[in-house]
């Protein structure tokens, strides 16, 4: 356990392993997992599709479930196993109007505990009529100072390769579960909905990479049966079921909830869609992310549905999920010299300052959903993410970034760390005011890591208006090669709770590690 727990922040890990060995063994599921399995009783509700927490806090967190038909969810919490003295909540009757899924906003928790619970389906109508329990455990965020430890990546079934059952589906969730992080920072492009999954895929090598598919995966996602289709895809692995009966996760999008490099306005030239309209196509999306996903400012839970928050976990960390698609203006060559909207709209931004001033988390760690130096092009003149390719002074999206950064250094705001993917492959930049064009700013670190089960890709170049080192890569030599032949690669951050220390790995499928950096708090320039 030494590589695993270098901290030795949880020093009953051993422990929780096996308390959560029932949550896993009871999402032990056939592949598919679509049809009610052995131990739902007949006639009543089942939850086929295991169990989720989300945004968990403190004292808060949201369970998930999607039931097979109109039912209660009843969800049950307690300090054990046993489940002896259970407390009850009273969650919704889900139904056709969500696809069947729900969430439980469970308030009140002990702070830095295990919490096990179980989510009863009941008919609405006779509630002695209930399925077997489905069962979940994790852990609350720390009231005070306390290891803590979270996995990031992102990118699930791109550019065709979805599950495969001659993999076991999706591995990687296996190895990432057994690190038992208190959380998983889940950093967009969920689904793909513009990549549909064929049953056999021919390799450069002659062999077949097979996958498990559906009808609503057989082609580009339009219709809210299809996006929800698309979210309700992964769910078949069981890899990912047990994973999310163990770790919470802290969820943001991108562009391939929707579609490639998309963009609020756009109207689509692509023979593949009937709806042209992007914009409507995102809204449908969001829709079911928000059913799929136990986001705390989705609809029912904030009035404006946003993905943008803040999750706060104990006096160590702060994360801040930013939107960088939602507000975005649209693609283009990116040399405006006056770009107010950017890649963030001004009320995001706005709130992103005022957050991380009033934030007291010894770190604050910015999980965005593109990165910031690498440069990403979107067709032959226009970019999709905030770098452009000149490395002068900023322009287009990079002013919003200038601004934010200018804010953070004057305001002395220490402990800013950036976490990404997008890209499908993994790197660590280092951000230096004495290299940049732009210098009004402090040094900070920004880390890559994806995907989880997608293509990977050929590494990027360096934009150097923020004067970006980097000083890890590693990605393919080609595109679009195969999970099957490695490239898929996750992160873990664990923060030391005596001496606040944060220490970042880059990791590949197999859980070796590929880069280690460790960062001292209140510490700038390192």
């Amino acid at each position: 356990m030494a590589q695993d727990d270098p901290t030795g922040s949880h020093p009953a890990r051993r422990a929780v392993l096996r308390g959560t060995a029932g949550a896993g063994a009871a999402l032990s599921l056939p592949l598919l997992g679509a049809a009610a399995p052995a131990q739902a009783r007949r006639g009543r509700p089942s939850a086929d599709w295991g169990v989720q927490t989300g945004d968990v806090t403190a004292s808060s967190g949201l369970v998930w479930v999607r039931a097979d038909r109109r039912a209660r969810m009843v969800v049950e919490t307690a300090a054990t196993e046993s489940f002896r003295n259970p407390k009850r909540w009273l969650g919704p009757v889900v139904g056709p109007e969500t696809d069947f899924t729900g969430r439980t906003a469970l308030h009140g928790l002990p702070a830095g505990e295990q919490i096990h619970y179980r989510v009863l389906l009941a008919d609405p109508d006779d509630p002695r009529r209930a399925g077997r329990p489905v069962h979940g455990t994790f852990r609350t965020a720390p009231a005070r100072r306390h290891g803590v430890r979270f996995l990031w990546s992102g990118d699930l079934a791109g550019q065709g390769w979805g599950i495969n059952p001659d993999r076991g589906g999706y591995p990687i969730f296996d190895r990432m579960r057994r690190l038992d992080p208190d959380f998983f920072l889940n950093s967009g492009d969920t689904i793909y909905a513009d990549s549909p999954v064929q049953e056999r895929v021919e390799l450069p090598d002659g062999s077949i990479w097979r996958n498990v598919t559906t009808e609503e995966k057989s082609k580009v996602a339009e219709t809210l049966t299809e996006f929800r289709g698309n979210f309700r895809y992964n769910l078949l692995a069981r890899n990912l079921r047990r994973f999310n009966a163990q770790v919470p996760s802290i969820v943001q999008w991108d562009d391939h909830e929707v579609l490639n490099n998309w963009y609020p306005g756009e109207i689509l030239d692509d023979d593949r869609y009937t709806e042209k309209d992007v914009s409507t196509l995102a809204a449908r999306s969001l829709r079911a992310f928000g059913e799929y996903f136990p986001v705390s400012t989705l609809p029912p839970g904030d009035d404006d549905g946003r993905v943008y928050r803040v999750v706060r976990h104990g006096p160590l960390l702060d994360v801040f999920v930013l939107d960088m698609r939602a507000y975005r203006n649209a693609n283009s060559p990116g040399r405006s010299p006056d770009d107010r909207q950017g890649i963030l709209g001004e009320r995001q931004l706005r709130w992103l300052k005022r957050e991380l001033s009033h934030s007291r988390a010894v770190w604050k760690v910015i999980a965005s959903d593109m990165p910031l130096g690498l440069v990403v092009p979107d067709g032959g003149t226009d970019y999709e993410a905030v770098a452009q390719g000149d490395p002068g002074a900023p322009l287009g999206r990079e002013l919003q970034i200038a601004e934010l950064l200018r804010h953070i250094k004057h305001q002395r705001v220490t402990g800013t760390v950036w976490l990404t993917t997008d890209v499908h492959y993994t790197s660590a930049q280092r951000y230096d005011p004495g290299r940049a064009a732009f210098e009004d700013f402090a040094p900070f670190w920004e880390f890559v890591s994806g995907p989880l089960n997608a293509g990977g890709f050929r590494a990027l170049k360096l934009d150097g208006t923020f004067g970006p080192e980097q000083r890890f890569i590693r990605a393919p030599e080609r595109a679009n090669t195969p999970p099957s032949e490695g490239g898929q690669h996750f992160g873990q951050v664990d923060i030391d709770g005596s001496t606040g220390e944060l220490t970042v790995r880059l990791r590949e499928e197999s859980g070796a590690v590929l880069f280690t950096k460790t960062l001292r708090p209140g510490r700038v320039g390192q």
